[in-house]
């Protein structure tokens, strides 16, 4: 199985444009010491010819255009991208749909309530019916990637709940904090992706709030794990003076620290682990920075746009 990082950043990408953080200096610089990204998603195939997408950033038609195995190969119109699974409504998973709108064949997974969400925005009505299939990605359920004609593309999905946080878009402030602002099951989803007939697997976690004991125990002895790597502390954008907002309120757990991900992946056996869905703010973006040497030496990689992994 072939796995490309289209996108290792978070929503607004790397630099993001408004920022001016020493982290977005450091990569408009373009001397080293920071690689620009574009915002999370990622393509898997099992024979290079048929790809689905997980997630659709925004950056899409980039992501494309520096990926050859996604360029159109036959006739006037085509597209090796048979099909695209959601985690979440998130606008930087979302908003690359509206790419997808130029009348070309494909699948869309996504559980039942990012399926609403899609329903109730008339944007996405440019999806036209007669060339995408809406399909469900119901929970707890390993089922195969069709295509729009519904032939499988030798992998399948299960999706399964984490702790997360519906899109913010989609927040209802009158539930308040403690009801997680309207967050229900589905809203925040992670997949773990398997090749038919092989023993090839990984997960891809782009949204995660906290590592429970059921997660821990999915994840044990993973062959390859795709987690979010959003923040490096909890309070980093607001000690930053980003956002009034910690990781937490965002819906991310935070990579250091004795609750983070670091700390609670230990222990796992998880055999490669990558960060991806990096924000901005992150100093592990930084390459000599030691955050940055932290995360390596606890085992841990960071996802480059760009980058390709087989399994």
């Amino acid at each position: 199985m072939r796995i490309l990082i289209l996108g290792s950043a978070a929503g607004g990408g790397f630099p993001q444009w408004n920022c001016n953080c020493p982290v977005c200096q450091a990569a408009r610089a373009n001397d080293g010491r920071a690689r620009a990204r574009t915002q999370s998603s990622i393509a898997a195939s099992a024979d290079g010819e048929r790809w689905a997408l997980f997630n659709a950033s925004p950056d899409l038609r980039q992501q494309i255009n520096e990926n050859p195995a996604l360029h159109p190969r036959t006739g006037t119109r085509h597209s090796p991208i048979s099909s695209v699974v959601l985690t979440n409504a998130d606008v930087d998973h979302v908003a690359g749909l509206l790419t997808l709108r130029e009348r070309q064949p494909l699948s869309l997974y996504a559980s039942d309530r990012v399926h609403g969400a899609l329903e109730a925005n008339p944007i996405f009505g440019v999806l036209n019916p007669d060339f995408v299939a809406r399909r469900p990605l119901p929970l707890g359920t390993a089922q195969e990637i069709h295509d729009r004609d519904g032939t499988g593309i030798g992998l399948s999905v299960e999706a399964f709940t984490v702790p997360g946080k519906v899109a913010l878009y989609l927040e209802d402030e009158s539930a308040g904090a403690d009801a997680n602002f309207g967050t229900r099951e589905g809203d925040t989803i992670g997949l773990c992706v398997r090749q038919r007939d092989s023993d090839a697997a990984f997960f891809y976690i782009p949204g995660c709030a906290a590592l429970t004991p059921p997660l821990a125990a999915r994840l044990k002895g993973a062959q390859l794990v795709l987690f979010d790597g959003t923040l490096h502390e909890d309070e980093e954008m607001v000690s930053g003076g980003l956002s009034p907002k910690t990781g937490q309120r965002m819906g991310h757990i935070s990579i250091s620290g004795p609750n983070g991900s670091i700390a609670a992946f230990a222990g796992l056996g998880v055999q490669r682990r990558m960060f991806i869905h990096i924000n901005n703010s992150n100093p592990v973006l930084l390459e000599q920075s030691p955050e940055r040497a932290a995360v390596e030496r606890g085992g841990w990689e960071i996802a480059m746009d760009g980058q390709e992994i087989e399994i």
